[in-house]
């Protein structure tokens, strides 16, 4: 197995970062007491979550292997990678977006709260999955453009 290093390595670099916000990162901020050992939850909802998290691992590896792994057709691989994150990150804003018809919410009082952001009026607060979300979605929009 050969490792790709050519003209693309900006994009690689870009895809990789945003590779591992839905496919590592998930992991250190679901599988604890704020998600998946969470006792308020449910045990099925508890399931759902380790669930959608493997499966963003798993397909954070597969992304990866498209990013890294020399073979052909190297751009379409590279777009096909940034579109597997395109659907992991879509579909957090698409079940944002959609909140009011399951009854769903951005945050947990015992989950990651808001936090002060580093600007702006003393009352607002920034939520932590839609501000780590709209940062990896540029950085997956940055890696696409550099393809």
């Amino acid at each position: 197995m050969e490792i790709a290093y050519d003209s693309h390595l900006l994009a690689r670099v870009l895809l990789s970062l945003a590779t591992i916000g839905y496919g590592v990162v998930t992991i250190k901020a679901d599988l604890n007491a704020t998600h998946a050992t969470n006792p308020l939850w449910t045990p099925h909802a508890r399931f759902h979550i380790v669930w959608q998290v493997l499966s963003y691992t798993g397909v954070a590896l597969i992304a990866l292997g498209l990013i890294w792994i020399k073979g052909q057709l190297e751009a379409e691989r590279l777009y096909l990678a940034g579109g597997l994150g395109a659907a992991m990150y879509g579909a957090f804003f698409v079940a944002m977006l959609s909140r009011p018809i399951y009854g769903g919410v951005l945050y947990d009082e015992n989950g990651y709260l808001p936090f002060r952001p580093p600007f702006g009026p003393a009352g607002w607060r920034w939520d932590v999955n839609v501000t780590v979300f709209t940062a990896m979605s540029t950085i997956l929009l940055l890696g696409l453009a550099a393809i």
